[in-house]
């Protein structure tokens, strides 16, 4: 790996396509080099694939006014160290957001995820995690605090409540959502700590040929609770698998997290599974808000077509445990009858218009 640079590299600022093309052209050492779009995800990161004769690239361009690369390349080394396959790097430049990393294809987990498929990608998956969570080094990530979980479900009256659903609480509903959310933090804050890497799903999975899966969108790494990952996979809020399904996965994830010693014996299968419904729950309740926010504020549409799911979720975990019966009641209130994947705006406007 080396630091690129290139007096090509510093083009003025307003012309980010001809700075990201000079940098890459430098980097991979090939000034025929093209790039065509390959992804972007929920952040203001954006991917290329770098075509240079026969190999392909990636280059990822991360303004630094709005993203930083140094956390994605200090989690990246850490999962490979612990042989976690995330990309390769080949050449970085942190001052100016781009890196230029290996090309794990195109496959995510996420289309081909199927009745015939799932267990074999899944083992692999639950594998992976369970390298995260026992092998990388994790002096000097922040914690998954009290703080760190409350800020993340306050994305939920904020944006889900309030500006998706046009729905404002009341001072005793206030009380009753910051009730479950510290009973959500507190469960978390109970549980045993490991690396989370905070969005471990199926879009950021990938089907790679040696060292499935390769793993991706890890730079937001955190010391947390052991079942922050396991429920995010199996509780995708992009795909969901039936119960008995989910219950056989998390029931032999926690007799391997037992033998690995990062849960003891006294974690039975009633307590490891409230922690993991309440994670969920607590993940969950958070993803309502930044899905919302990703379209409000980041003209992002894309998600809300997933609310129904998380929203499923929500519903049939808070109907579980009688504490949040209360948080529930109001959520389902707020919600009424009304499409969760219709902006405010546009539902809105068909209401008048009717």
């Amino acid at each position: 790996m080396r630091v690129a640079q290139d007096t090509a590299m510093h083009a003025p600022t307003h012309d980010r396509a001809a700075v990201r093309l000079a940098w890459a052209r430098s980097a991979a050492g090939d000034p025929a080099a093209r790039l065509e779009r390959a992804s972007d995800d929920a952040s203001f990161r954006s991917y290329w694939r770098l075509a240079s004769g026969a190999r392909t690239l990636i280059v990822m361009d991360a303004p630094p006014d709005k993203e930083d690369v140094r956390p994605w390349l200090d989690i990246a080394r850490r999962l490979r160290a612990a042989g976690v396959h995330a990309p390769a790097v080949y050449a970085e430049d942190a001052a100016q957001g781009f890196l230029l990393l290996e090309d794990l294809g195109t496959r995510t987990y996420l289309p081909a995820l199927d009745e015939h498929s799932v267990d074999a990608l899944y083992g692999d998956a639950l594998d992976a995690l369970l390298r995260m969570q026992t092998r990388v080094d994790v002096a000097g990530l922040p914690p998954y605090d009290a703080n760190r979980l409350i800020a993340e479900m306050e994305l939920l009256p904020a944006w889900f409540l309030q500006r998706h659903l046009g729905f404002t609480p009341s001072c005793e509903q206030w009380d009753v959502i910051e009730l479950a959310f510290r009973r959500l933090a507190d469960s978390a804050l109970a549980q045993p700590r490991a690396f989370v890497h905070r969005d471990y799903h199926s879009r950021n999975l990938l089907i790679v040929a040696e060292d499935n899966p390769g793993v991706i969108d890890f730079q937001d790494g955190v010391v947390g609770a052991v079942t922050y990952d396991l429920v995010s996979l199996l509780r995708d809020c992009y795909i969901a698998w039936d119960e008995a399904r989910v219950e056989a996965w998390r029931e032999g994830f926690r007799e391997r997290l037992r033998h690995a010693g990062l849960i003891d014996a006294t974690v039975d299968a009633a307590r490891f599974r409230r922690w993991f419904d309440l994670m969920g729950l607590q993940r969950h309740l958070k993803v309502l808000g930044i899905f919302c926010r990703l379209w409000y504020r980041d003209g992002k549409r894309g998600y809300l077509g997933d609310l129904p799911l998380v929203w499923h979720y929500v519903r049939s975990v808070g109907a579980r445990y009688a504490e949040f019966a209360d948080l529930l009641a109001l959520l389902e209130r707020a919600i009424g009858g009304r499409d969760l994947t219709r902006p405010r705006d546009e539902a809105a406007a068909a209401g008048a218009a009717r």
